[in-house]
């Protein structure tokens, strides 16, 4: 990869968060690719940070009214990442079509690498796991 050129990704979907009347006037971009879910920050200085889809583990949709009158809402996708526990799509466009999206690349993920829910279950490795301590 060259520097000062974009990253290219091969992407499934991809979107800005949307401001007033439903806008993409921001400098936050989300991608899906096949593999996973991408939030770049940024306009002079970029930040970018990748949850692996297969390390979702739950996923929550809010509809705010402001939202909803431009067909847009938040999803929160909750996950097994070590540094993002907790990731936010901010006012995206059509969020029950991406969350679908999500579904399926999930399983499709999940059934790659033979993953089942039960193997992303169990606690955080920051907390107590009451190991007599």
């Amino acid at each position: 990869m060259t520097l000062g050129k974009k990253a290219q990704f091969d992407y499934i979907w991809t979107d800005k968060k949307r401001t007033i009347f439903g806008l993409p006037i921001s400098f936050t971009r989300y991608f899906i690719t096949e593999k996973k879910i991408i939030c770049r920050k940024g306009l002079f200085n970029i930040v970018e940070d990748e949850i692996n889809i297969y390390k979702i583990t739950d996923k929550k949709m809010t509809l705010p009214f402001f939202q909803r009158l431009f067909k847009c809402g938040t999803i929160t996708i909750f996950s097994k990442d070590t540094d993002t526990r907790e990731k936010d799509l901010v006012s995206i466009k059509n969020p029950y079509d991406v969350s679908k999206l999500i579904d399926k690349q999930l399983d499709s993920e999940r059934d790659k690498y033979g993953i089942r829910g039960r193997d992303m279950m169990g606690e955080f490795d920051d907390q107590d796991t009451g190991s007599g301590n």
